[in-house]
């Protein structure tokens, strides 16, 4: 797969160079390190081609972690390793940069020759990996009891590497929080020219055993109604489920199953871990709408109102709204009135006016109103408009109306665990131009 993994500076100096097969020389690393590295250009495009090689990478803070090969390789699956290996070395380091390169070396040298054997991947748990490989030394089993080591290595080369056996808890719990992160762009006149959703389903699993769980949620994407056309999928028409566009998944989950059942059936990791992410572009429901008016009195004035208002249920309440009205630069003074709740005030700094309230009912409606004097100044130029900018946070409400309907745990000891169900949406990228 893989010939060399390499661990690059800014300047393009090489930290660690990892060799797994003998057909790249460090000179044809060398030179991707000075046509690519050194000059800047390495972020322009993730995969390059030098003197018959491919370089893959990632960069990470001041880091640059560089996966070389001659084969003909999947770039996915390598910039997915990559990813995986920074991953990895930030939950060993806590901050991947430079300095903690080169005080850990020697760690780095013994992880890249466990993670990758003759250049596939082999382990990329880091909850295995720190049984045995420490940064202090001090290794968490004994590696002279044979059982011990029997037992890691069934669970490093098993089918569930990323759980290992005789979990036990006094209380099985298990947490879902369904967070959604909502982006939307409306025109001047208030049109929706834009919306999508990205979301991810975040797990806490705190369950004794081996628990095989099998999650639903109201999705419509059905493999039988693929077309033979477009071999896209498509909803039932009774169905009223959401479509999901794009899904990714991890890798306990059993995707042959998720394809006849579209049910979610997997042994999850013991802690926090990301079961799925997604992303939605149909029916997205943003919580606020925003009606702005700016009118300009002349060169010297002008006059802002912005209505919002909360479409979601009056049972909820909103979190931390802020909301950034721009303005021109060149402002003098403002008057700021009727803002009806929240605190507004004219930050300079940011070049608009800033209204912050901690709590918004649903439902609820607040309009602000501010008048603006300018200074003449003496290269006057034509004001660009800025799009109002919207943050928040609203619990126990998703934008794409995803909803679970079951979660299911069957473990041998037949125990009932308690289950815990979140939805939080907050702000993406929101804009109204104005």
């Amino acid at each position: 797969m893989i010939s060399t993994i390499l661990l690059l500076n800014q300047k393009g100096d090489i930290l660690i160079l990892r060799a797994y097969k003998d057909n790249v020389s460090r000179a044809e690393c060398q030179a991707f390190c000075d046509q690519v590295v050194a000059p800047k250009e390495h972020n322009e495009r993730p995969v390059h081609r030098i003197r018959s090689c491919h370089f893959m990478h990632i960069t990470n803070k001041e880091v640059t972690i560089v996966a070389v090969t001659k084969d003909n390789v999947n770039v996915v699956l390598v910039l997915k390793l990559l990813f995986k290996i920074r991953d990895l070395f930030t939950s060993y380091f806590q901050v991947l940069d430079e300095a903690h390169v080169r005080r850990h070396f020697a760690l780095i040298y013994e992880l890249l020759d466990e993670i990758i054997d003759y250049g596939y991947p082999q382990i990329l748990e880091a909850d295995i990996l720190k049984k045995y490989i420490t940064q202090s030394g001090s290794k968490s089993i004994d590696l002279n009891n044979a059982e011990e080591l029997k037992r890691i290595t069934v669970q490093a080369t098993g089918n569930t590497s990323w759980r290992a056996e005789g979990i036990r808890y006094k209380r099985n719990e298990v947490y879902i929080d369904v967070i959604e992160s909502v982006n939307v762009l409306y025109s001047n006149k208030g049109n929706l020219l834009g919306a999508d959703v990205v979301g991810q389903i975040m797990v806490k699993c705190l369950l004794s055993g081996m628990p095989e769980c099998k999650f639903g949620m109201n999705d419509k994407l059905v493999m039988n109604d693929a077309t033979p056309k477009g071999n896209t999928l498509r909803p039932k028409a009774h169905d009223k489920g959401i479509a999901i566009d794009d899904c990714r998944f991890h890798q306990c989950v059993r995707l042959s199953k998720f394809d006849v059942e579209r049910t979610i059936t997997f042994v999850p990791p013991d802690g926090v871990f990301e079961l799925m992410s997604y992303r939605i572009t149909e029916n997205i429901n943003c919580p606020f709408r925003i009606i702005p008016v700016v009118q300009e009195r002349g060169r010297s004035k002008l006059e802002c109102s912005v209505k919002i208002k909360g479409v979601f249920e009056n049972t909820l309440s909103a979190q931390n709204v802020v909301i950034k009205i721009p303005t021109p630069k060149n402002v003098a003074k403002t008057v700021i009135q009727n803002i009806g709740s929240g605190r507004a005030k004219y930050e300079p700094q940011h070049s608009a006016i800033i209204w912050r309230m901690k709590k918004f009912p649903g439902d609820a409606e607040y309009t602000l109103y501010a008048d603006l004097e300018l200074a003449s100044t003496v290269n006057e130029k034509s004001w660009t408009r800025p799009p109002i900018s919207l943050d928040f946070q609203v619990p126990m409400f998703t934008a794409s109306g995803l909803r679970v309907r079951f979660l299911k745990v069957h473990e041998k000891s037949n125990y009932k665990p308690v289950k815990w169900i979140r939805y939080v949406t907050k702000a993406g990228n929101i804009q109204h131009r104005i």
